[in-house]
């Protein structure tokens, strides 16, 4: 839904960041990549016009549905399902999405305080399940990589 919710006015590409919309209608800037710069300029250059219907309502949304009005929640869950089974990984969702960033986020070393604002949980012991993910990974890890691990 954060996603679905975003416009064109909301995407600073020079800084590489964009303000999204959560629950309660929090907003937070999260920060974007080079090549997901690329791609966002692509879609809104070269992907966006094709579907646009400036008689829709949401003419401003950066991302579209088939129709041309603000893309829907429940087809972003499809878009993702598709692309994931065509990688194939089964089950693969929004939300499994975000759970992977914030794993990768703590495995590479991001602090908890910086992941939470991320993904724009209002409690710390929301994020800090991610912590319980990252441990695990870290004993896998040293168990194949230490010869004494057990």
């Amino acid at each position: 839904s954060e996603l679905c919710g975003i416009d064109l006015a909301d995407v600073n590409y020079s800084r590489n960041t964009v303000k999204v919309t959560g629950k309660g209608n929090k907003q937070r800037v999260v920060p974007f990549g080079d090549p997901a710069a690329s791609a966002l300029k692509a879609w809104r250059d070269q992907g966006r016009p094709h579907l646009l219907n400036p008689k829709k309502p949401a003419h401003n949304a950066l991302f579209l549905g088939a129709r041309g009005g603000r893309i829907d929640p429940r087809m972003v869950r499809t878009v993702v399902a598709r692309a994931g089974k065509q990688l194939g990984v089964d089950g693969l969702g929004p939300h499994s999405l975000r759970h992977s960033y914030a794993t990768e986020l703590l495995a590479g070393g991001a602090d908890l305080r910086s992941v939470q604002e991320l993904l724009g949980h209002a409690s710390l012991s929301t994020t800090q399940i991610y912590t319980h993910l990252s441990i695990g990974r870290l004993k896998k890890a040293a168990r194949q990589a230490h010869p004494r691990a057990g």
